[in-house]
């Protein structure tokens, strides 16, 4: 009995035979092609940035972790080799999967960090120099707190502030860090110096650009206003000094006089010598009224200035010629 043509027919789930899923797993693989292209492409661009040949130019994380293990067990000049395999593992390694690699490695996650930082901060060539100076991995970790001028100074000149590179390698880890603070204090120390003098530079140049638009804008009354304004303020600066700070002063001299039976009278006659000649010659270079009187007009134009000059020099002589018959 022949089969009927209906029977000959295959159901695709009873074959295992899907285009549905099929075209899913295509689609998937695809994916997947492209995400590993990707990673592969990361991979490559921190290997180049830190300068890592990758092992067999592969980006396997399985053959970067046993390149990083072979260094480890080198030199301790290869330790810029190893930080610069971290970070490219780093990248090579799924999210979370990092830490578990370094644990195989037998490394401190921190020590890790030291490693990656050192391969970033020494991937030029031009420190070859320094890291001979260092010697070792501890001194080039110690080395880090170096800003990236004063590693190029110490590279270029051979020194960077007190610190010399050719006392780098017969320094003890305990001096090299001591020295390494001591360069790190005065390089900040002049960094805030720089930075207070660009402040006050700035400062002077928006007080000149007020000045400037003063001058442009200001009628003459209200430039004269804001003149005083800003001299009466220098005079009340230099009257609250003279309290403030040289009263206290006088009184412990005082008391210190009475205490020990002694005077300072002739040094503190000496210091207000000091401030009365000061003003004394700002009054005669700008011509001012001893008492302000309340008349603009300056006293050598008012009326009987004459007379008040003559009688002036007629006491004068008079004075002198009792004193020459005396």
């Amino acid at each position: 009995m022949a089969r009927s043509a209906k029977s000959k027919e295959l159901n695709p789930a009873q074959d295992g035979f899907n285009p549905v899923r099929i075209d899913e797993a295509q689609q998937a693989a695809q994916e997947l092609s492209a995400l590993t292209t990707q990673l592969d492409a990361n991979v490559r661009a921190v290997a180049a940035q830190v300068g890592y040949q990758l092992p067999a130019d592969c980006t396997d994380p399985d053959l970067i972790q046993r390149d990083i293990g072979a260094n480890m067990r080198r030199s301790v000049e290869a330790c810029l080799e190893v930080g610069r395999g971290l970070a490219v593992l780093k990248a090579a390694c799924g999210h979370g999967n990092f830490m578990a690699r370094l644990d195989v490695l037998g490394i401190d996650h921190t020590v890790s960090k030291r490693f990656m930082q050192a391969a970033v901060k020494f991937s030029n060539g031009a420190s070859t120099h320094l890291l001979k100076a260092a010697g070792n991995q501890t001194k080039l970790f110690e080395m880090l707190v170096l800003d990236d001028e004063q590693l190029e100074e110490l590279e270029l000149t051979g020194q960077t502030g007190d610190l010399h590179l050719d006392k780098i390698a017969t320094m003890s880890v305990k001096e090299l860090r001591a020295a390494l603070r001591e360069s790190r204090e005065n390089y900040e120390a002049q960094g805030e110096v720089i930075r207070k003098k660009d402040e006050k530079l700035n400062a002077q140049e928006k007080q000149l650009h007020k000045l400037q638009k003063r001058v442009e804008t200001a009628s003459p009354d209200e430039e004269g206003a804001q003149l005083r304004e800003e001299v009466n303020l220098f005079a009340f600066e230099a009257e609250a000094t003279i309290l403030g700070k040289l009263t206290p002063g006088f009184e412990a001299l005082a008391a210190h006089a009475e205490e020990n039976d002694c005077t300072h009278e002739e040094f503190m006659s000496g210091c207000l010598a000091q401030i009365e000649r000061a003003l004394i010659g700002l009054r005669n270079r700008f011509n001012v009224k001893a008492v302000p009187d309340g008349d603009e007009m300056p006293a050598w134009l008012r009326p009987g200035a004459e007379e008040a000059a003559a009688k002036a020099v007629a006491e004068a002589a008079a004075k002198a010629g009792k004193g020459s018959k005396a």
